[in-house]
């Protein structure tokens, strides 16, 4: 009889593989967590929030220890041409108070920290180990390939959260190979400033209390790319994030795009006098709802990144990667009863996903990357509109308020049409309902 050294073998030791250890170290299952990092959090990177309900429900009060930068308190978006600003967003009191909705947050710091309670609730954490590749026999995965010497490790049940490039779920046949337009790539600077600045300069009152801004428009040029700023401790995170295949057609350095992006006449004042602290590049699926996988086959199942699990729309990554990691997990429990690890018992894990928040949000927006990959005028003419009408009805000089708007109303008649527009706005509420 094969030996078996752990009940499952986890690869990836971020949000989804540690949620996923986390759960079945709990229920006594000998599980083991691969990590090819130095320890978990050193090579990951993100925007810098982490939503807190997904982990709150394995560890309640979690973010009394944890440690995270700021709560986040006003959340902002804005559109942005090359001399303009049009803000919205949410400020509320509601968000001050405890457990608080978001945190920012340094990966290598957080990551660290819930590996650590993983460890501690009885995981087996293996650093520095790449996995090579998936064993298979009789067409069940039963382990994993190590770059160790006599590194196969043998198992009921393999969970991937190995990132966005899962060589894994791709060598399983889960996934196909990511295309350019499927992926952005996002560039990051860690900018450090006093408390008391970062207090003043986003209108907060103590260094618990955080912002963030979330920045698109004709700026950009057309490609769909998304700035942000995120306000930390003492520090601010600030960068752009652009689809790889707008990056090719348009031959921009994404570097090159960060620092233009960062003198723009309202963000430069943010960051005025602080020192680059780290600079990060991270690849993020940004496919939606159709690049997400099969998510199991017999004895194996993928979570958070491996399987394109982020909501690009609002920014979620790390909940989504925590979620499907404690589902699956459950899925393992559920499965260990039964002595069952076929592809048919390891289904439920798709039920589970398909019934919970992430599939349900990823699916309401299924359509919008396509719809924005065929109507490119979505990210900059309709905005400059925005902001060009903003700035005219604001703007005291002498012409009455009726005429501003009649010129406007002629402006978007001349650009759009109006039967051209109700059309998009049709497009849009179909494509996002």
């Amino acid at each position: 009889m094969r030996k078996k050294d752990f009940d499952v073998v986890i690869v990836g030791a971020g949000p989804a593989g540690l949620a996923a250890g986390y759960v079945l170290a709990k229920a006594k299952v000998n599980v083991a967590i691969i990590e090819r990092g130095t320890f978990p959090g050193s090579k990951n990177v993100m925007g810098g929030i982490f939503y807190r309900k997904a982990l709150d429900d394995l560890m309640p009060d979690f973010y009394k220890e944890a440690p995270l930068e700021r709560h986040i308190i006003e959340q902002k978006l804005w559109l942005i041409s090359e001399d303009s600003v049009f803000s919205t967003g949410i400020r509320s009191e509601k968000f001050n108070k405890e457990p608080y909705n978001c945190f920012s947050v340094f990966r290598a710091k957080f990551d660290k920290w819930f590996a650590q309670k993983v460890q501690e609730a009885g995981a087996l954490i293996i650093n520095e180990t790449v996995v090579k590749d998936p064993i298979v026999e009789n067409g069940k995965v039963v382990g994993v390939r190590t770059d160790r010497p006599d590194g196969d490790l043998y198992c009921d049940c393999v969970i991937a959260a190995d990132g966005v490039n899962s060589f894994l779920a791709k060598s399983l046949g889960l996934r196909e190979k990511i295309t350019p337009n499927k992926v952005a790539i996002a560039v990051k600077e860690i900018i450090g400033l006093p408390e008391n600045v970062i207090n003043d300069r986003f209108g907060v009152s103590n260094d618990s209390e955080g912002v963030t801004i979330e920045i698109t428009g004709p700026y950009f040029e057309g490609m769909e790319s998304m700035g942000f700023i995120y306000t930390n401790k003492n520090s601010v995170s600030i960068g752009v994030g652009t689809i790889i295949e707008d990056i090719i057609e348009h031959k921009v350095n994404p570097n090159d795009l960060l620092e233009k992006f960062k003198t723009h006449p309202a963000i430069a004042p943010l960051i005025a006098g602080g020192e680059t602290k780290e600079y990060l590049a991270h690849m993020i699926p940004e496919g939606g709802y159709y690049a997400v996988p099969k998510l199991y086959t017999d004895g194996f199942m993928v979570t958070g990144d491996a399987a394109m699990l982020v909501n690009s729309v609002h920014r979620e990554g790390s909940n989504l990667a925590i979620e499907s990691g404690k589902l699956a997990a459950r899925t393992y429990l559920e499965a260990r009863e039964k002595g069952d690890f076929s592809a048919k018992s390891l289904s439920a894990y798709q039920t589970k996903m398909e019934e919970s928040f992430v599939l349900k949000d990823l699916k309401m927006y299924r359509n919008l990357p396509h719809l924005l990959e065929e109507k490119r005028y979505l990210l900059t003419k309709y905005p400059q509109l925005i902001i060009d009408s903003m700035y005219n009805i604001y703007n005291v000089d002498g012409v009455s308020k009726p005429d501003k708007i009649k010129a406007i109303k002629e402006r978007l008649k001349k650009d759009f049409g109006y039967w051209n527009l109700a059309k998009d706005m049709f497009t849009l509420w179909r494509k996002l309902g």
